[in-house]
C-alpha cells in the first residue's frame, strides 16, 4: 500500500476545501480583548502553570492571584508569571482557594489541582462569579460531576474541560475529511488504550510533613494518608483516594475524543474487569491492568490499559482506533492515520507544532509541545464562548459524561465486573442499589460533599 501524506491529499478539491475551512476556523490569533481578563490559577504545579501560560499567550490577561498549598511551588509560580506578564507584577499568593475567591472578582479561574479537589474548587469559583477552565477528570465521583454541571447551568458560567483533543488540529482535520465524509462506512467497533508505564509503585517510608506544605489542606475531603513524601509530584496519582486511576486519568481523554468524533453521548452500559495483576510490590492501589467496555447501539468502545509489558501497537501506545466497514482511523496526540480496507491510499495527518510562532514554548520546562497548540485553541474557544454565551467545545457536561463513564467502569471493576447502566436523569445505576451507593465518595470532615440540587 502506498503512503499518501495529508499534504498531498489536500491537493484534491473537496478535501482541500474542507481542510482549509477547518484551518481557517481554528486559526490562531490572540484575542483582542481591550480590558484584560482577570485570571487566577488554583493549583500551581506543572500542568496548572502550563494551562495558565497557554491562556496568557492567546488573550490579554491580568493574572491577579495564584493558590497552592506548597509554599515553594507557589513562590516559584509567582516569579514565572511575573516574568511572562506585561506588567511584570507578581500575582497575590494564597494557600486557601476560598480566600482567593473571596478577595478577587475573576473572569476566568484555571483549576490545575489534584483530582480530588476539582469539583469543590470548580463549584466555588462558579458561585463566586467566575468562568472556569477545569482540568480533567472533573470529579472523583459521579455525583460530584453532576453538581459541577448543575452549578455551571444555574449561574450561567462557561466551564471548559481540559480534554483538548477536541481542539487538536490534526484530529479536527481527520474528523472532517474521514469521518464526516463517510470514508469509513458503518462504524461498529472502537478500541482505545494506554500502555504507558506510568504507575508509581514505590514503598517510601513515612516522614514528617515539611514546613512549606499544608498537608491537611492538600488532602482536603480525601482520606488522610500517612505522609510519605510530596504527594503532588505525581505520587498522588497512584492512589484511588485522590483520583480514578489510569482509567480516570488517560481513558477519559480517549473516550472523550471518540465520543466527540462520533457524536456519542452516555454509554448504554459499562462493564470493566481488572486489578493489580503484576506490580504487587508497592503501595500503589490503582489497577495495573484493566479492560472496560462502553456499549452503544451496535457498537462497543473497548478500553485497555497495562502499566507493564509491551504496547499492542508501538506506533499508538496511547490512542484510539475507529473501525468501519471500509477502513480504520487511528489517532493519538501525535498523529492520525486513515487505513483503507482493500485498495486505496493511506492518509497521514501530522501533528501541528507552533515552535516558530511561540518560541517561548521551547524554554518552558516539561512542556508538551504537541499538546500546546490544542490547549491554546481550548482557551481561545472558552473566551469566545463567554463572549457569545454559547457552550464551549469541551463543555462541562461533555467532560462530565466522559469522566463519569470512567468512574462507572471503576465501580464495575470493584463489583466483580458486573454491567452498570447509569440513568443521568434519576442519577442512579438502574436496578443496582449497591452500585448507586458508590456514586458518592465519603468526604472527610469538615468538607461537605456537593449535591446537584444545593449548589
Amino acid at each position: 500500500m502506498n503512503h499518501l501524506n495529508r499534504r498531498e491529499f489536500l491537493k484534491t478539491g473537496s478535501a482541500a476545501t474542507l481542510a482549509l475551512a477547518s484551518m481557517g476556523l481554528m486559526g490562531m490569533h490572540p484575542i483582542n480583548n481591550e480590558q484584560p481578563l482577570k485570571v487566577a490559577l488554583i493549583g500551581t504545579g506543572w500542568y496548572g502553570k502550563s494551562d495558565l501560560f497557554r491562556l496568557m499567550q492567546v488573550a490579554n490577561c491580568d493574572v491577579v492571584a495564584l493558590c497552592d498549598v506548597d509554599a515553594n511551588i507557589l513562590k516559584e509560580a509567582g516569579e514565572l508569571v511575573a516574568k511572562r506578564s506585561k506588567s511584570g507584577k507578581t500575582p497575590q499568593l494564597y494557600k486557601d482557594y476560598r480566600e482567593l475567591l473571596k478577595n478577587h472578582k475573576l473572569d476566568i479561574t484555571v483549576i490545575g489541582s489534584p483530582d480530588h479537589w476539582h469539583a469543590l474548587q470548580a463549584i466555588a469559583a462558579i458561585q463566586a462569579g467566575s468562568h472556569v477552565y477545569l482540568q480533567k477528570p472533573i470529579s472523583v465521583d459521579v455525583i460530584e460531576g453532576e453538581a459541577v454541571v448543575a452549578a455551571a447551568r444555574k449561574y450561567n458560567k462557561k466551564v471548559q474541560v481540559g480534554v483538548q483533543r477536541r481542539s487538536t488540529p490534526h484530529l479536527l482535520d481527520a474528523k472532517k475529511e474521514i469521518l464526516e465524509s463517510g470514508k469509513l462506512g458503518k462504524i461498529s467497533h472502537v478500541e482505545i488504550c494506554c500502555y504507558f508505564h506510568m504507575r508509581a509503585n514505590g514503598n517510601p517510608p513515612e516522614e514528617a510533613v515539611p514546613d512549606f506544605l499544608d498537608y491537611e489542606m492538600w488532602t482536603g475531603p480525601a482520606p488522610l494518608r500517612p505522609y510519605d513524601g510530596l504527594p503532588h509530584i505525581r505520587w498522588w496519582r497512584t492512589f484511588m483516594e485522590y483520583g480514578n486511576g489510569i482509567t480516570g486519568d488517560m481513558c477519559v481523554h480517549m473516550l472523550d475524543t471518540v465520543r466527540w468524533l462520533l457524536g456519542l453521548g452516555w454509554p448504554k452500559r459499562i462493564t470493566s474487569t481488572g486489578g493489580i495483576y503484576v506490580q504487587k510490590e508497592g503501595k500503589s492501589n490503582i489497577s495495573d491492568t484493566q479492560t472496560a467496555i462502553f456499549e452503544y447501539d451496535e457498537m462497543n468502545v473497548v478500553w485497555q490499559h497495562r502499566s507493564w509489558g509491551n504496547p499492542v501497537d508501538p506506533e499508538y501506545p496511547w490512542a484510539f482506533k475507529i473501525f468501519g466497514e471500509h477502513g480504520m482511523l487511528a489517532g493519538s496526540t501525535l498523529k492520525a492515520e486513515y487505513f483503507p480496507y482493500g485498495k486505496g491510499e493511506k492518509i497521514l495527518y501530522d501533528c501541528l507544532y507552533e515552535r516558530e510562532k511561540y518560541p517561548e514554548d521551547l524554554k518552558e520546562e516539561r512542556i508538551e509541545l504537541n499538546a500546546a497548540p490544542a490547549t491554546r485553541r481550548q482557551m481561545q474557544n472558552l473566551i469566545e464562548s463567554i463572549k457569545t454565551n454559547k457552550l464551549p467545545v469541551a463543555d462541562i457536561e461533555e467532560g462530565h459524561i466522559s469522566t463519569a463513564s470512567c468512574i462507572l467502569a471503576n465501580i464495575s471493576m470493584e463489583l466483580g465486573g458486573r454491567p452498570l447502566a447509569y440513568d443521568p436523569k434519576k442519577m442512579i445505576v438502574t436496578n443496582d442499589p449497591e452500585a448507586t451507593s458508590r456514586l458518592r465518595r465519603p468526604y472527610r470532615g469538615p468538607w461537605v460533599h456537593p449535591e446537584p440540587d444545593k449548589v
